[in-house]
């Protein structure tokens, strides 16, 4: 049987009335010196309506000068953009070839009965958006399923209502079966699409990721644990807590803080494209716990990311 979604009480934004060019204006105008150029301009009109608008794409060709070629070539290039709506919970289930074999086919189908769509496709209601992608970087615990940022491995297809069921009541009522939301990520510069892997140092036993930081008026290098919630980091300079530290990408050098702040204490957060698909952002303020994860284009709350060390 089709699973029933309950519409959210809330009003929702119609798509039609999304991209007003007031607000992409007000954006580019916060953005004129920006920290990241169109990329950022772009993040922060899918934060403000959770896709990219067309409306909101036309009005950033007019202001910029650049040809809405450019504006559509970057927006469609990056995975982490959509230019359709999504859901308020975005449901990404696994067919690589390890989570294949396992029975995510399975899985996958069960998911479209529940929710009465096909991967791509949003429910009526606008409360999910299911995908499927290739990799999740997580094979050994597959089936993986990604719900809001949450992973689920080894999940079944009698496991599916109780995850979605979890996800309108909110994950922060408890995590169902005990899951693990600490995994591996692989990530690049969000700006040259160099990998940030660093092979000849591990942190918790996987390749780190290395940047170039700035804080407290010395530069040198950060290592940062790939495995996402770990929240270890190595540095050659010790930083006092508290110090909003600048991140720099080792191979062109841009500053990689991206046109978000943190909801947690406003500082800069720090985007980098994650293999799979998808962007991780962590806060650049040393001792937050301001973590987010962006999978196929939308900005969720989710495991805590701290700068220790």
């Amino acid at each position: 049987m089709t699973r029933t979604v309950t519409a959210p009480n809330e009003e929702r934004v119609r798509p039609e009335d999304d991209g007003h060019p007031g607000d992409v204006l007000e954006i580019l105008q916060r953005l004129h010196d920006d920290r990241g150029g169109l990329i950022a301009v772009l993040e922060a009109i899918q934060t403000e309506y959770g896709y990219l608008p067309e409306k909101a794409l036309r009005t950033v060709s007019e202001q910029t000068g650049r040809s809405l070629v450019d504006v559509y070539g970057i927006a469609t290039f990056y995975r982490s953009f959509s230019l359709k709506p999504r859901g308020k919970h975005l449901v990404s289930a696994c067919l690589g070839t390890a989570c294949h074999v396992r029975g995510a086919p399975k899985v996958v189908e069960e998911l479209r009965r529940q929710l009465g769509i096909r991967a791509g496709e949003t429910t009526p209601d606008g409360e999910f958006t299911l995908e499927t992608v290739n990799c999740l970087g997580a094979c050994a615990i597959g089936p993986v399923v990604v719900i809001d940022g949450h992973y689920f491995s080894k999940v079944r297809k009698q496991r599916v209502r109780q995850l979605l069921d979890q996800a309108l009541r909110g994950f922060d009522q408890g995590q169902p079966g005990g899951d693990t939301l600490v995994f591996p990520i692989d990530v690049s510069c969000i700006r040259c699409n160099h990998s940030l892997m660093d092979e000849s140092l591990q942190v918790d036993g996987r390749p780190a990721i290395r940047v170039i930081v700035s804080a407290g008026g010395k530069q040198g290098w950060l290592r940062i644990s790939s495995l996402y919630g770990s929240g270890t980091v190595l540095s050659e300079h010790d930083i006092a807590p508290e110090t909003v530290v600048s991140f720099f990408c080792p191979h062109c050098h841009a500053d990689l803080a991206g046109a978000c702040d943190c909801a947690a204490c406003n500082a800069p957060m720090v985007p980098m494209t994650v293999r799979a698909g998808g962007i991780v952002q962590i806060c650049s303020r040393r001792g937050c716990k301001g973590g987010r994860l962006d999978l196929d284009g939308i900005n969720v709350d989710s495991v805590p990311r701290r700068m220790e060390g």
